[in-house]
């Protein structure tokens, strides 16, 4: 046997210690019973609360409505006009949940949560294969619960399902190193994992893996590695899986009038142009690059206070790489790649407009690293500077966690809870500059606006310190296994009280109590008008199954589609809108301010309002104040009538 045999052997057999572990976490059936029961406990409890959210989550949750009720599967539509910025793949799999199981909250995120599990456990097959069956337990762990993935599947973008492609592309790089005779399984599955995520995301479905595996070889110089991977066939695959739809869409959305045609909107527009900060129209902002290598970190807390001794191995892994490239370890391949795989994305990123959940994609990568590093202090009795390590970082952890502790008691104790009915939005601060960031709303808090918050506050609070002290005791007694568990216990009190914060705090990022009250009053033909842009209402639009009005010229989601000849007429101008207001229809205006000076002059009667925004209405509403939601989440329009008025309406 020759020496790359033998370590290819000692590598996927790195989970056999010297002193064995739990013997569950070798099992794969308990390892995937247990990642399973996390993924339900965590993401499936719950799942049709909050709801849905303004912004890019109702977006592209009506766009996944109207390809389902349309049956058009190429050309994308929101709120009855062209969206086709994005690649398909996300809106395929909504509108089949919503043919299959209804249109309902949980059958939008349904797609999503599934992308989830299938992350998790194709990460531990990832890592069972390089680095041993602990290391990959210990990185689906991390993963499943993880606060950067969690946060990002509570709204529908397709991160996750990025993530997802890449993690089993790179199992069938590996596999293609590892094998000297690849099959077309592996080759074309590689291909294909790539083609997907073109259909996800665009080209960067393709240009990071292709970055990552070519600085490998280029590292390694490795360049045998090609020919192994029937490259012709597995072309062909690639472009047979994600060529139709392009080529489809362009021949349905050629340049027609103003309108640009698909491969420029696509191809130049939101790929080249928007990599160089240049879009068409301006409007997406971008995080500063401390923050957007800040909180990579913070996405994988709290294991990410194992990166620093985890990217040991990738020193070490690079230097047999540097000085033996022809035999390296399967274990040495897979560091070196999960390394790039992380570090491509951060660096494209850092030159490119982004937000900060950009690098979702790259956190399994990451978790590989860690997890293949938990399992050497879980497993190794001969380095005690393994286990010296890990006490040194769960003490810093238990420190950050006392900390903690001490903030959430200090803002409990100068916190008190609101008087029943407050809205939420009167307790708030108001900060654009923040709103840049996709959690900016988060600095809007107030100590008077934490008292809605009380009962997740001390949960939080109690969780990390009980948490990160018993890692630290169990590390300190020689467990890191039971220590992980804990870890992974804590994150599920901690993730709990963040899902129950997220449905106290929706009010504020949705408009789902205004579209309940306008379903009540509205009859067909009336019309309902956003003033501002779309996205900022669009929740009202996939609730009420209406067609917004837009009082705001086109702009963001609906700048390309408005330049259609065949575009509906649904921007509106102050002077269109006063002729709404004055004619035979009933008008529902949704505004983000109490006096719209559209309005101004006019015959108005508050209908709702809800989380700081405000629905309008230029005819009395029907239905009595027993009817409204209760708590006066939503106040009646009675409240807008002057006091002589309302005490003729109780007599009646």
């Amino acid at each position: 046997m020759n020496q790359r045999s033998e370590e290819s052997l000692q590598s996927s057999s790195a989970s056999v210690p010297s002193r064995p572990t739990s013997s569950w976490i070798s099992s794969w059936r308990a390892a995937v019973l247990l990642l399973v029961a996390l993924w339900g406990v965590i993401y499936m409890m719950d799942l049709s609360r909050p709801p849905l959210l303004d912004d890019v989550d109702s977006v592209h949750a009506e766009a996944g409505r109207e390809m389902a009720e349309r049956g058009d599967w190429v050309t994308v539509y929101t709120n009855g006009i062209r969206y086709m910025e994005k690649a398909p793949l996300m809106y395929w799999s909504i509108a089949a949940s919503y043919k299959i199981f209804g249109v309902k909250e949980w059958t939008a995120r349904l797609p999503l949560m599934l992308g989830v599990i299938a992350l998790v456990l194709s990460t531990y097959l990832l890592g069972r294969y390089a680095f041993g069956a602990a290391a990959g337990f210990y990185a689906a762990l991390a993963l499943v619960t993880s606060i950067g993935v969690y946060l990002y599947t509570r709204f529908l973008i397709p991160e996750v399902l990025i993530a997802l492609w890449f993690t089993l592309g790179y199992y069938f790089f590996l596999r293609i190193l590892d094998e000297e005779r690849p099959s077309r399984f592996v080759c074309w599955g590689f291909a294909a994992t790539c083609a997907l995520n073109v259909l996800t995301k665009g080209l960067i479905g393709l240009v990071f893996p292709v970055g990552a595996i070519g600085l490998f070889i280029l590292l390694t110089n490795n360049w045998r590695v090609l020919l192994k991977m029937r490259l012709i066939s597995s072309t062909i695959v690639f472009f047979a899986i994600a060529a139709p739809w392009h080529v489809l869409a362009a021949i349905r959305t050629p340049a027609q009038g103003a309108a640009p045609s698909f491969l420029w909107l696509y191809f130049i527009n939101e790929h080249l142009m928007r990599f160089l900060g240049k879009r068409v129209p301006a409007g997406f902002d971008t995080a500063p690059l401390g923050i957007f290598w800040g909180l990579t970190l913070a996405w994988l807390v709290p294991w990410i206070v194992f990166l620093p001794q985890s990217l040991q191995a990738v020193r070490t892994a690079w230097r047999e790489l540097r000085l033996f490239p022809a035999n390296s370890s399967r274990k040495h391949n897979a560091t070196m790649l999960c390394f790039l795989w992380a570090f491509v994305i951060l660096v494209f990123f850092s030159f490119s407009t982004r937000q900060e959940y950009y690098t979702v994609p790259a956190l399994p990568g990451l978790a590989l690293l860690i997890g293949s590093w938990l399992a050497t202090e879980a497993t190794t009795t001969s380095d005690e500077s393994a286990r010296r390590y890990g006490r040194v970082s769960s003490s810093a952890l238990f420190a950050v966690g006392i900390l903690a502790f001490a903030a959430g008691m200090f803002l409990l104790s100068v916190s008190h809870r609101p008087a029943p009915g407050v809205d939420l939005a009167d307790l708030l601060t108001k900060n654009p500059e923040d709103y840049n960031l996709s959690l900016g709303h988060v600095m809007d808090l107030t100590p008077q606006a934490l008292g809605s918050f009380r009962t997740p506050l001390l949960g939080a609070s109690l969780g990390l310190l009980l948490g990160t002290g018993l890692n630290w005791l169990l590390r300190r007694r020689g467990r890191p296994n039971a220590a992980n568990l804990a870890l992974a216990g804590m994150m599920v009190v901690l993730l709990g009280c963040v899902h129950f914060s997220f449905i106290k705090f929706s009010p504020i990022l949705s408009s789902y109590d205004l579209a309940q009250a306008i379903q009540k009053e509205i009859q067909p033909g009336d019309v309902i008008v956003v003033d501002g842009e779309y996205h900022e209402a669009s929740t009202l639009n996939f609730y009420t199954r209406t067609q917004l009005h837009v009082l705001h010229e086109p702009s963001g989601n609906l700048w390309y589609g408005a330049k259609f000849p065949d575009a509906p007429h649904i921007f509106e101008t102050p002077q269109s809108l006063a002729v709404l207001w004055n004619g035979s229809q009933r008008v529902f205006l949704w505004a983000d301010h109490e006096n719209p000076k559209e309005l101004a002059g006019q015959n108005v009667f508050l209908l709702a309002r809800s989380g700081g925004k405000y629905i309008f209405t230029n005819r009395p509403p029907v239905h009595s104040r027993a009817e409204t939601q209760p708590h006066d989440r939503i106040r009646s329009w009675e409240a807008a009538l002057p006091k002589s008025q309302r005490r003729i309406l109780a007599s009646l």
